[in-house]
């Protein structure tokens, strides 16, 4: 199967991606994920205001053959949350990088960047998961 797998955004190895700008990161999950989980019935997100640490459950996605957690890849505080999701949850299958993006989140721990992982480590993982 092909993913996509855009270059200049960082990944975390459950299957989130993060853009960066400046002090604010922007969050979703991967193509691969959405295609593990299939047909995306319901998202659910965490509350704006929330201060979450980073590896923390942030939210569930739920499709017609699992329940997935979305996971905080960065501590910090949840500023927005993707409201079209709550109508559209088929969104993640359609744009995961695009209008599919779950969580916006106030970097409180600017080190915790430095431990996600590039485009070609995120690659070389979804191949062994794939084996």
């Amino acid at each position: 199967m092909s993913y996509k797998f855009p270059s200049d955004i960082n990944y975390t190895m459950t299957h989130e991606w993060v853009e960066l700008q400046n002090s604010i990161a922007t969050v979703g999950i991967t193509d691969y994920a959405q295609h593990q989980l299939g047909d995306i019935v319901f998202v659910e997100l965490p509350e704006i205001g929330m201060v979450l640490e980073k590896e923390s459950h942030a939210g569930e996605i739920e499709s017609v053959k699992a329940v997935g957690d979305i996971i905080m890849p960065l501590s910090g505080e949840i500023v927005e949350v993707n409201e079209k999701l709550a109508e559209n949850p088929e969104l993640v299958n359609s744009s995961p990088f695009g209008d599919g993006w779950m969580i916006k989140i106030n970097i409180s721990h600017a080190s915790e960047i430095d431990e996600l992982i590039s485009v070609e480590k995120y690659k070389e993982f979804v191949k062994s998961e794939e084996q």
